[in-house]
């Protein structure tokens, strides 16, 4: 199982227009982040966790030549607004593109997304297939499942757990139920915001806590704001086993 860091940055990410701290300034890679997503490679599928605005270019980066479906977080646009972009895919496949998500996210879909979704379509638009997801392990093209409710402030996001990886964006609250999922986790990749309170994201304090007490041989934040410092100063003052995400990285298990 091969899993890449697509995008670890947020909408208040980096670089911002006009802004000159210190991290919208970096000429160092890892502080360039693109919107939070990854790509997941396993027993010969590929897939992606959301198609932010982003999308294209991260496929484009990765030279992704192969997508067998979308597993949608939550509808927020920063998580969504690519989703035109799985037409090259239909090009290459001949095949609609799947896509996984609780019925909130499809219905927030259908109305950004009309043409898509409508019954005479334009000529090439994209062409997917729709797939409701409950807090209930699913399949995935033979690939099992499970997601794990969180919350977002007042939005319930789903993150997922594939084999021994779980993937948790956008959150500043997970029940103990939900947590249990969690456990017996290898590698897990966690929002970390900023370090100053937030309404709906974990900061960096939180972020350490929760992975200390999930206890991961391997885990790496994302959903970066630029308000939390430069890769290489965080870094420092992590522990051994936690790390920063960046966009690019990859990780086998």
């Amino acid at each position: 199982m091969l899993v890449t860091l697509l995008g670890t940055g947020t909408s208040s990410g980096v670089p911002l227009i006009g802004c000159e701290c210190a991290v919208c300034q970096s000429v160092d890679y890892r502080d360039k982040r693109l919107r939070a997503s990854i790509h997941i490679a396993v027993e010969g599928r590929s897939f992606v966790v959301d198609t932010g605005p982003d999308f294209r270019q991260q496929v484009l980066r990765l030279r992704l030549k192969q997508l067998d479906a979308v597993l949608f977080t939550h509808e927020h646009k920063d998580h969504t607004a690519g989703l035109d972009e799985v037409r090259a895919y239909n090009f290459r496949s001949g095949q609609d593109m799947p896509i996984y998500a609780r019925p909130t996210v499809l219905a927030q879909l259908k109305r950004e997304f009309a043409y898509i979704f409508a019954e005479h379509k334009y000529p090439g638009v994209p062409h997917v297939r729709t797939t409701e997801i409950v807090n209930e392990p699913f399949d995935v093209l033979g690939i099992p499942v499970t997601p794990i409710e969180v919350m977002h402030h007042k939005l319930p996001v789903y993150g997922f757990r594939i084999n021994d990886f779980t993937y948790l964006t956008d959150l500043n609250h997970i029940a103990d139920d939900e947590l249990e999922k969690v456990y017996g986790t290898k590698v897990l990749i966690l929002d970390a915001l900023q370090r100053m309170p937030h309404i709906s994201h974990f900061t960096l304090d939180q972020a350490v806590a929760l992975a200390q007490r999930i206890g991961a041989d391997r885990t790496y934040f994302t959903h970066i704001s630029h308000k939390l410092g430069l890769h290489r100063e965080v870094e420092r003052e992590l522990p051994a086993n936690i790390r920063l995400g960046y966009d690019g990285l990859q990780i086998h298990l």
